[in-house]
């Protein structure tokens, strides 16, 4: 990590940790970076730690981490056994959340695939296309995940 004195605009902090400004202003909205240290004109100034927590917080979120995951390891300490134990706890459930992620886009290629061989693009018309309005016509108005959102596009 670099120097701690607030020196860098937000354009200048976004350059440098690759997060863009929109988003710096979403993490700093969320709380998952201060606000605190302006320059006399108002603009918020970062240092070279804001940096390097924005580079954490684009790496986590590389990962497909939450948001709430991501505070939660922002909020550990590297030196404690204890928050050592907590952020194997967050990685783990995390993991367990990508597998379950793995096994939904592995049956959807699955589906996918058989949709596709369908049709070889020899009858008069596309089993395929035929396949997917019989789908349509058979879906419910929205289809709501087991936490209430809807099923996110991939």
């Amino acid at each position: 990590m670099s120097s701690a004195s607030p020196q860098l605009r937000i354009g200048e902090a976004a350059r440098q940790s690759g997060v863009s400004a929109a988003n710096i202003r979403y993490y700093e909205k969320e709380g998952l970076l201060g606000t605190d240290r302006r320059a006399d004109n108002g603009y918020r100034l970062y240092s070279g730690e804001d940096v390097h927590r924005l580079r954490f917080i684009r790496m986590c979120r590389a990962m497909d981490m939450s948001l709430d995951e991501v505070r939660g390891l922002l909020a550990l300490d590297l030196r404690s056994k204890a928050d050592c134990t907590a952020a194997c706890t967050v990685l783990n459930a995390h993991l367990g959340h990508v597998r379950e992620r793995i096994a939904e886009l592995q049956s959807l290629a699955q589906d996918l695939q058989a949709l596709r061989d369908r049709c070889d693009g020899q009858d008069d018309h596309c089993h395929t296309i035929e396949a997917l309005h019989v789908r349509a016509d058979a879906q419910p108005a929205a289809v709501a995940t087991a936490a209430g959102g809807t099923r996110r596009h991939v």
